[in-house]
Parts: C-alpha cells; structure tokens; sequence
C-alpha cells in the first residue's frame, strides 16, 4: 500500500499545444527529490479529458521511463466507455504503472449495478490494480459505499480516491473494508482530517508546488499527530483554497508556470487564470513558499 502524499501531476505542454516532456522529466525527478510517495498521471488535473488516446499513452509510458523505478506511477486510466477504459488500463500495465486510477464514469450517468460491471470489466481485462476514483462534483454520479465495498472482493481493485469529503462516509468505509485497502482523500483541503479518523494519504493538486509540506503534514496525520499536523496544515489551508478560485488545474497551472515550473499552457474548454485572480493566488503561493 502506498502511504501518505501522491500528487496529481498536471501535464505541462509546448506553446503549440503538444506535450511538454522536457518539462514532464523535470516535474517526476522533483518530485522524487522531495520524497512525493507516487505520481498520478494523466489524472483530471493532467487534462486526460483533453488528451488523445495515443497522447494519453505516451504520457503514461514517458512517466514510467522517466521515474525509472524511483517513485510509483498510478495512471488515469478511467473513461465513460469501458472498453477504452480497458484498452487505456492494459496498455498503462504494459508500460508498467503500479495501478490504474478509474474514475466513477461521467456523462452517461450509470446505475449503482452499471458501475459495478464497469469496474469489475476493467480489472479483469487488464489485470492491472485499480484504484476507484469517487468526485460527484464531477461525474454526477455517487458511487455507494455499499458499490465500494462490494468491489472491494475484487483482489485487484485496491483503493479509493474519495473526492467527497465526507467524513462519515469514510469512517463507515474504514470500519467495513479490507485492511489492506487503500482510501486517499481527493480533496487537499480535508486531507487532514481523512487521515487523521484513519485514510491512508492524500491524491494532492497542491503538492505540484509544495511537496515537502504536504508530505510532512501526512507523516504527522498518519502518525497520528494532530497537532504537529495541524500545524503544518495552518500554511497550507489558504493554498488549498485558492486552488479553487476557479476550475482545477487552471490555479495551479498558471502559480507553475510564474514559478517558472511549466509553461502556461492548458487545453480548451479551459483557460489561463482570469487576470482578476492573479494576484490573489501568487500573494499566496508566495506565502507558503516562504
């Protein structure tokens, strides 16, 4: 089981469009410098919605030859079809990924019983371990603790990612699912408190700018620190925030890209940062850097 701070790595991209991987090598071996436990790739914050088939497996394989063995790569592999999620998922096992993350299907608005055959399918077609990711915000469908749990029987199904933040649908998690099945909040600004009732880490989007907090605020919670954890938390709270000033990754794009991280890049339907917001997220991104 993979413990404490994952990041979910944007996808930087050259001035015409392409993927940026110059940019990409430099990110994992930061990344590893910093001790982040696992890089997601080509998650929601890497624009997998935006990125082609072919793009989307380049990613994949690029990220694991980079990493070399030296920090886990997790691959979005999830989709809304389940034989591309199959196709993705197969061709992110023969790249060498650890585990696929497969988010709950979005648009088609699938039955409780939908996503059971949908995840289920994808694990037994690919063999590759699966962690499920849970974000009604943005599929519009709930998956059930009672779905969870049920897939949780699946051997290769191995985790959650729970963008819900809500604490009492984790803690009837805990109480009722394998020990060896991971649960990760999807939202950094509950992070702390997942961890702390017992979730096992966090998929961050802050921890693109600031990996060695977030990694030290999870080592204290899974510790069971809460106070050095609160702490740490304290400066990174407002960070978090403001990773929502408006949609993800548009906030945490445009701090790399003036940090010098990337380049400004990101893929239609979404935009660069309204100019409104500029200061307000760099005011604070320079604080916590601080």
């Amino acid at each position: 089981m993979i413990l404490g701070n994952i990041v979910a790595l944007v996808t930087p991209m050259n001035t015409d469009g392409t993927l940026d991987f110059i940019s990409l090598e430099k990110l994992i071996d930061f990344h590893h410098q910093h001790g982040t436990a696992a890089i997601v790739i080509a998650g929601s914050t890497g624009e997998s919605e935006t990125l082609s088939f072919a793009e989307q497996s380049q990613l994949i394989e690029k990220s694991v030859q980079f990493a070399d063995g030296r920090i886990p790569i997790i691959a979005g592999i999830g989709s809304n079809a389940t034989h591309e999620a199959i196709a993705l998922a197969r061709m992110a096992k023969q790249y060498g990924a650890v585990a696929g993350l497969s988010v709950v299907p979005f648009y088609n608005k699938p039955t409780q019983q939908g996503m059971l055959n949908h995840f289920d399918c994808i694990a037994e077609g690919s063999g590759l371990p699966q962690i499920l990711y849970n974000i009604p915000s943005r599929s519009v469908c709930d998956m059930h603790n009672d779905t969870i749990l049920r897939l949780a029987e699946n051997p290769l199904i191995i985790g959650l990612k729970d963008a819900t933040s809500n604490m009492g649908r984790t803690i009837e998690l805990l109480n009722n699912l394998p020990a060896d099945f991971a649960l990760y909040a999807g939202n950094d600004d509950s992070a702390l408190p997942f961890m702390l009732v017992g979730g096992h880490g966090v998929i961050s989007v802050s921890s693109n700018i600031v990996p060695q907090l977030m990694n030290e605020m999870s080592a204290y919670a899974l510790a069971g620190d809460a106070k050095k954890a609160r702490e740490v938390n304290a400066k990174l709270y407002k960070l978090h925030q403001v990773m929502g000033i408006e949609t993800n990754p548009i906030p945490i794009k445009y701090a790399m890209a003036t940090l010098g991280m990337i380049g400004p890049e990101i893929r239609m339907p979404l935009t660069e940062l309204d100019q409104q917001y500029h200061q307000a997220v760099m005011q604070v991104v320079n604080e916590v850097l601080a």
